[in-house]
């Protein structure tokens, strides 16, 4: 088809490009008109609906950079490898039942049974988060800071350090509000 566009005459294009522009003329005064007979609560349902769809494409368009900029795919948990390593194998008719069935076996494993697996991933998780650290590095030295995680993200805080700042904040805050209560007066 682009061929044959390529091919056609100028004159033929123009013709091609009114009836273009007036059916998108025809199409802006329909919805027009469509939107004139909507409640307020149905216009913003659909205000609503077109901004989810707005919202998962943008989702769409950045996962889709972020593969092509080689980001390494996260870390298995040990259910998913018993799952990739026994789904051929399983009985049902359909994935779902198959993935029943062996969500039923994987509640059923003891610890010890169970061990091989969570190894496997403990150790994807160690390859992920090496991966992650060259990748970060390779962002960084490409401009796209943007992309790193944030070091609250990679430094997970210790409980009672957490505890601690969050009591330092408490005070800090009420001493604001005493400040704030003072200027009021």
């Amino acid at each position: 088809l682009a061929g044959a566009w390529k091919s056609l005459p100028a004159s033929q294009k123009q013709v091609y490009e009114e009836a273009r522009k007036t059916d998108w003329k025809r199409y802006g005064e329909q919805m027009a008109a469509y939107k004139a007979q909507l409640t307020p609560a149905q216009a913003a349902a659909l205000k609503e609906e077109r901004r989810k769809q707005m919202a998962k494409r943008r989702s769409i368009r950045a996962k889709r950079e972020l593969n092509l900029l080689g980001k390494p795919k996260r870390a298995r948990s040990g259910f998913n490898i018993f799952l990739s390593e026994n789904f051929q194998e399983s009985e049902g008719i359909s994935p779902v039942a198959k993935l029943k069935k062996l969500f039923d076996t994987w509640q059923k494993l003891s610890t010890s049974q169970k061990q091989p697996y969570l190894q496997l991933a403990e150790d994807d998780k160690v390859r992920y988060e090496n991966e992650m650290k060259s990748w970060e590095a390779k962002m960084i030295e490409l401009g796209r800071e943007d992309l790193v995680r944030s070091k609250k993200q990679r430094l997970r805080k210790k409980p009672a350090e957490t505890a601690k700042q969050a009591e330092i904040a408490k005070a800090s805050s009420a001493g604001n509000k005493a400040k704030l209560k003072k200027s009021e007066e």
